[in-house]
Protein backbone atom coordinates (compact mmCIF):
# COMPACT_ATOMS: atom_id res chain seq x y z
CA UNK A 1 0.00 0.00 0.00
CA UNK A 2 1.23 3.38 -0.86
CA UNK A 3 1.00 6.60 0.83
CA UNK A 4 -1.32 9.24 -1.19
CA UNK A 5 -0.23 12.52 -0.47
CA UNK A 6 -2.68 15.57 -0.23
CA UNK A 7 -1.26 18.83 -2.11
CA UNK A 8 -0.10 21.88 0.02
CA UNK A 9 -3.27 23.36 -1.32
CA UNK A 10 -3.14 26.52 -0.20
CA UNK A 11 -7.03 26.37 -1.22
CA UNK A 12 -5.99 30.26 -1.65
CA UNK A 13 -5.75 29.51 -5.09
CA UNK A 14 -9.49 27.92 -5.05
CA UNK A 15 -11.19 30.96 -3.34
CA UNK A 16 -8.87 33.38 -5.95
CA UNK A 17 -10.64 31.42 -8.44
CA UNK A 18 -14.17 32.30 -6.96
CA UNK A 19 -13.64 36.40 -7.51
CA UNK A 20 -11.66 38.37 -9.70
CA UNK A 21 -8.54 40.85 -9.44
CA UNK A 22 -10.80 43.33 -8.25
CA UNK A 23 -13.25 42.02 -6.42
CA UNK A 24 -12.29 38.92 -4.64
CA UNK A 25 -13.04 39.17 -0.25
CA UNK A 26 -10.04 39.07 1.68
CA UNK A 27 -11.46 37.01 3.94
CA UNK A 28 -12.10 34.15 1.47
CA UNK A 29 -8.73 34.15 1.07
CA UNK A 30 -7.81 33.66 4.67
CA UNK A 31 -10.61 31.57 5.37
CA UNK A 32 -9.39 28.78 2.80
CA UNK A 33 -5.52 29.50 4.22
CA UNK A 34 -6.70 28.95 7.43
CA UNK A 35 -9.20 26.27 7.79
CA UNK A 36 -8.37 23.16 6.09
CA UNK A 37 -10.51 20.58 5.37
CA UNK A 38 -11.04 18.20 8.21
CA UNK A 39 -10.75 14.12 6.74
CA UNK A 40 -12.29 11.47 8.90
CA UNK A 41 -9.80 8.60 10.14
CA UNK A 42 -11.69 6.06 8.39
CA UNK A 43 -8.78 2.97 8.87
CA UNK A 44 -5.99 1.66 11.51
CA UNK A 45 -3.10 -0.33 10.89
CA UNK A 46 -3.08 -3.67 10.21
CA UNK A 47 -0.28 -4.02 13.41
CA UNK A 48 -0.65 -3.96 16.77
CA UNK A 49 -0.66 -0.28 17.72
CA UNK A 50 -1.30 2.21 21.08
CA UNK A 51 -4.12 5.24 20.56
CA UNK A 52 -1.80 7.85 22.11
CA UNK A 53 -2.94 11.78 22.71
CA UNK A 54 -0.40 14.32 22.49
CA UNK A 55 -0.43 17.65 24.22
CA UNK A 56 0.75 20.33 21.40
CA UNK A 57 1.32 23.91 22.05
CA UNK A 58 -2.23 24.60 23.69
CA UNK A 59 -4.06 21.69 22.11
CA UNK A 60 -4.57 18.23 21.91
CA UNK A 61 -3.08 16.07 19.42
CA UNK A 62 -4.67 12.55 18.42
CA UNK A 63 -2.12 9.75 16.93
CA UNK A 64 -1.01 5.89 17.00
CA UNK A 65 2.30 4.49 17.61
CA UNK A 66 2.81 1.12 16.20
CA UNK A 67 5.79 -0.63 17.65
CA UNK A 68 7.78 -3.30 15.80
CA UNK A 69 7.63 -6.83 16.31
CA UNK A 70 11.26 -6.96 15.41
CA UNK A 71 14.53 -5.91 16.87
CA UNK A 72 13.95 -2.02 17.53
CA UNK A 73 16.34 -0.11 15.16
CA UNK A 74 14.45 3.32 15.21
CA UNK A 75 11.66 5.50 15.72
CA UNK A 76 10.29 7.24 12.40
CA UNK A 77 7.33 10.55 12.87
CA UNK A 78 5.03 10.63 10.24
CA UNK A 79 3.61 14.07 9.54
CA UNK A 80 0.87 13.80 6.69
CA UNK A 81 0.00 17.09 4.26
CA UNK A 82 -2.79 19.29 4.42
CA UNK A 83 -6.52 18.27 4.13
CA UNK A 84 -4.83 15.06 5.08
CA UNK A 85 -4.28 12.81 8.50
CA UNK A 86 -2.78 10.01 10.18
CA UNK A 87 -4.22 7.41 8.30
CA UNK A 88 -1.86 8.16 5.09
CA UNK A 89 0.73 6.73 7.62
CA UNK A 90 -0.58 3.18 6.66
CA UNK A 91 1.74 2.62 3.99
CA UNK A 92 4.50 3.53 5.53
CA UNK A 93 3.85 1.48 8.67
CA UNK A 94 3.25 -1.79 6.66
CA UNK A 95 6.79 -1.18 5.08
CA UNK A 96 8.89 -0.34 8.35
CA UNK A 97 7.27 -1.76 11.57
CA UNK A 98 8.69 -5.08 10.22
CA UNK A 99 12.12 -3.60 9.52
CA UNK A 100 12.56 -2.73 13.11
CA UNK A 101 10.88 0.86 13.23
CA UNK A 102 8.52 2.07 15.73
CA UNK A 103 6.11 4.23 13.81
CA UNK A 104 4.39 7.58 15.65
CA UNK A 105 1.71 9.34 12.94
CA UNK A 106 -0.56 11.88 14.32
CA UNK A 107 -3.29 14.35 12.83
CA UNK A 108 -2.16 17.45 12.80
CA UNK A 109 -3.36 20.34 14.40
CA UNK A 110 -7.23 21.29 12.38
CA UNK A 111 -6.86 17.69 10.71
CA UNK A 112 -8.61 14.30 11.96
CA UNK A 113 -9.40 14.23 15.23
CA UNK A 114 -6.80 16.61 16.60
CA UNK A 115 -7.70 19.65 18.17
CA UNK A 116 -7.49 22.98 16.57
CA UNK A 117 -9.24 24.83 13.53
CA UNK A 118 -6.37 26.72 11.74
CA UNK A 119 -2.97 25.71 9.94
CA UNK A 120 -0.07 27.85 10.20
CA UNK A 121 1.81 25.67 7.66
CA UNK A 122 4.85 25.26 10.13
CA UNK A 123 4.76 28.12 12.69
CA UNK A 124 2.47 26.40 15.24
CA UNK A 125 3.09 22.74 14.15
CA UNK A 126 6.49 22.66 14.90
CA UNK A 127 6.01 23.54 18.51
CA UNK A 128 3.21 20.52 18.47
CA UNK A 129 5.81 18.36 16.88
CA UNK A 130 8.28 18.77 19.79
CA UNK A 131 6.11 18.52 22.23
CA UNK A 132 5.17 15.11 20.75
CA UNK A 133 9.06 14.32 20.58
CA UNK A 134 9.27 15.37 24.40
CA UNK A 135 6.37 13.01 25.12
CA UNK A 136 7.96 10.09 23.49
CA UNK A 137 11.23 10.44 25.29
CA UNK A 138 13.85 9.32 22.26
CA UNK A 139 16.72 10.49 22.24
CA UNK A 140 17.00 10.20 18.07
CA UNK A 141 13.54 9.94 16.05
CA UNK A 142 13.76 10.24 11.98
CA UNK A 143 11.08 12.34 10.75
CA UNK A 144 9.04 11.84 7.68
CA UNK A 145 6.69 14.20 5.82
CA UNK A 146 4.60 14.50 3.23
CA UNK A 147 3.58 18.10 1.46
CA UNK A 148 2.98 20.13 4.64
CA UNK A 149 4.08 17.72 6.89
CA UNK A 150 7.58 17.56 4.94
CA UNK A 151 7.64 21.36 5.37
CA UNK A 152 7.05 20.94 9.00
CA UNK A 153 9.91 17.97 9.30
CA UNK A 154 12.40 20.66 8.13
CA UNK A 155 11.32 23.52 10.00
CA UNK A 156 11.79 21.02 13.24
CA UNK A 157 15.17 19.75 12.26
CA UNK A 158 16.78 23.06 11.97
CA UNK A 159 16.39 23.35 15.87
CA UNK A 160 15.59 19.83 17.45
CA UNK A 161 19.16 17.81 18.17
CA UNK A 162 17.08 14.81 18.70
CA UNK A 163 16.16 14.64 15.20
CA UNK A 164 18.74 12.33 13.06
CA UNK A 165 17.16 12.72 9.66
CA UNK A 166 14.58 13.93 7.19
CA UNK A 167 12.80 12.38 4.62
CA UNK A 168 10.94 15.02 2.44
CA UNK A 169 8.58 14.44 0.37
CA UNK A 170 7.12 17.36 -2.13
CA UNK A 171 7.76 19.99 0.40
CA UNK A 172 7.38 23.38 -0.06
CA UNK A 173 10.00 26.24 -0.22
CA UNK A 174 8.64 29.25 1.58
CA UNK A 175 4.70 29.66 2.39
CA UNK A 176 4.70 33.04 0.70
CA UNK A 177 6.28 31.61 -2.59
CA UNK A 178 3.98 28.51 -3.29
CA UNK A 179 0.92 30.89 -2.63
CA UNK A 180 1.87 33.00 -5.42
CA UNK A 181 2.93 30.26 -7.52
CA UNK A 182 -0.80 29.05 -7.40
CA UNK A 183 -2.88 32.09 -7.96
CA UNK A 184 -4.53 32.21 -11.22
CA UNK A 185 -3.42 34.88 -14.05
CA UNK A 186 -5.92 37.47 -12.92
CA UNK A 187 -5.26 37.36 -9.21
CA UNK A 188 -4.00 40.70 -8.08
CA UNK A 189 -0.77 40.92 -5.85
CA UNK A 190 -3.22 43.29 -3.83
CA UNK A 191 -5.70 40.13 -3.62
CA UNK A 192 -3.19 38.11 -2.35
CA UNK A 193 -1.48 40.01 0.02
CA UNK A 194 -4.69 41.08 1.67
CA UNK A 195 -5.51 37.78 2.21
CA UNK A 196 -2.13 36.78 3.79
CA UNK A 197 -2.99 40.00 6.33
CA UNK A 198 -6.21 38.81 7.31
CA UNK A 199 -4.87 35.32 7.51
CA UNK A 200 -1.68 36.41 9.54
CA UNK A 201 -4.21 38.16 12.33
CA UNK A 202 -6.76 36.06 12.75
CA UNK A 203 -4.32 32.91 12.96
CA UNK A 204 -1.73 34.82 15.39
CA UNK A 205 1.46 34.09 13.09
CA UNK A 206 3.67 35.65 10.36
CA UNK A 207 3.29 34.33 6.69
CA UNK A 208 7.05 34.93 6.53
CA UNK A 209 7.85 32.16 9.60
CA UNK A 210 6.64 29.48 7.44
CA UNK A 211 9.72 28.82 5.76
CA UNK A 212 11.59 25.52 5.25
CA UNK A 213 14.14 27.32 3.09
CA UNK A 214 15.02 29.59 6.53
CA UNK A 215 15.37 26.79 8.49
CA UNK A 216 17.30 24.87 5.88
CA UNK A 217 20.81 26.35 6.35
CA UNK A 218 20.22 25.63 10.16
CA UNK A 219 19.83 21.55 9.12
CA UNK A 220 23.03 19.49 9.67
CA UNK A 221 21.26 15.90 9.76
CA UNK A 222 21.08 14.39 6.23
CA UNK A 223 17.88 14.90 4.52
CA UNK A 224 16.48 12.87 1.69
CA UNK A 225 14.38 14.93 -0.61
CA UNK A 226 11.89 13.81 -3.01
CA UNK A 227 9.31 15.65 -5.69
CA UNK A 228 7.64 14.71 -8.41
CA UNK A 229 9.03 15.79 -11.78
CA UNK A 230 5.62 16.51 -13.12
CA UNK A 231 4.30 18.09 -10.20
CA UNK A 232 2.22 21.14 -11.08
CA UNK A 233 0.79 22.02 -7.90
CA UNK A 234 4.06 22.47 -6.37
CA UNK A 235 6.68 22.71 -8.67
CA UNK A 236 9.73 20.97 -8.33
CA UNK A 237 12.26 24.01 -7.68
CA UNK A 238 10.14 24.45 -4.06
CA UNK A 239 12.64 20.91 -3.26
CA UNK A 240 15.15 22.11 -4.92
CA UNK A 241 15.52 25.20 -3.44
CA UNK A 242 15.32 23.80 -0.17
CA UNK A 243 18.20 20.76 -0.68
CA UNK A 244 20.41 23.85 -2.25
CA UNK A 245 20.25 25.96 1.26
CA UNK A 246 20.72 22.87 3.11
CA UNK A 247 24.10 22.94 5.56
CA UNK A 248 24.10 18.77 5.89
CA UNK A 249 24.39 15.93 3.72
CA UNK A 250 21.62 15.89 1.48
CA UNK A 251 19.90 14.22 -1.49
CA UNK A 252 17.32 15.18 -4.31
CA UNK A 253 15.61 12.70 -6.72
CA UNK A 254 12.82 13.83 -9.19
CA UNK A 255 10.51 11.05 -9.55
CA UNK A 256 9.97 11.18 -13.50
CA UNK A 257 6.13 11.79 -14.65
CA UNK A 258 5.47 12.07 -10.89
CA UNK A 259 2.42 14.28 -10.00
CA UNK A 260 2.08 15.99 -6.19
CA UNK A 261 0.27 12.89 -5.03
CA UNK A 262 2.31 10.13 -7.04
CA UNK A 263 5.67 10.09 -5.76
CA UNK A 264 5.13 7.20 -3.11
CA UNK A 265 3.57 4.97 -5.67
CA UNK A 266 6.95 4.06 -7.17
CA UNK A 267 8.86 0.80 -5.05
CA UNK A 268 12.03 2.32 -5.97
CA UNK A 269 11.02 4.98 -4.42
CA UNK A 270 10.64 3.36 -1.02
CA UNK A 271 13.77 1.07 -1.65
CA UNK A 272 16.02 4.29 -1.31
CA UNK A 273 14.48 5.48 1.95
CA UNK A 274 14.77 1.90 3.09
CA UNK A 275 18.35 1.94 2.00
CA UNK A 276 18.83 5.49 3.31
CA UNK A 277 17.43 4.85 6.48
CA UNK A 278 20.32 1.93 7.34
CA UNK A 279 22.97 4.50 6.36
CA UNK A 280 21.00 6.96 8.77
CA UNK A 281 20.17 5.41 11.70
CA UNK A 282 24.19 3.95 12.34
CA UNK A 283 25.34 7.25 12.63
CA UNK A 284 24.43 8.17 16.42
CA UNK A 285 25.75 4.75 17.20
CA UNK A 286 29.11 5.86 15.39
CA UNK A 287 32.12 7.52 17.60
Amino acid sequence: MSLRPVPVCLALCAALLLGTAACMPPQWGANAILHPYRRPVTRTPSHAYDNLYFAGDGLVLKGWRVRTYMPRRGVIIYLHGIGDNRQSSLGLVSRFVPKGYDVIAYDSRGHGTSQGDTCTYGVYERRDLKSVIDSLREEHVILFGVSLGAAVALQEAADDPRVIGVVSVATFSDLRTVARDRAPFFASEGNIRDAFTLAEAQGKFRVDDASPIVAAPRIRVPVLLFHGAADTDTKPAHSQRVHDALGGPKKLALVPRAEHNDVLNHEWVWDAISDWLDQVVMAPATP
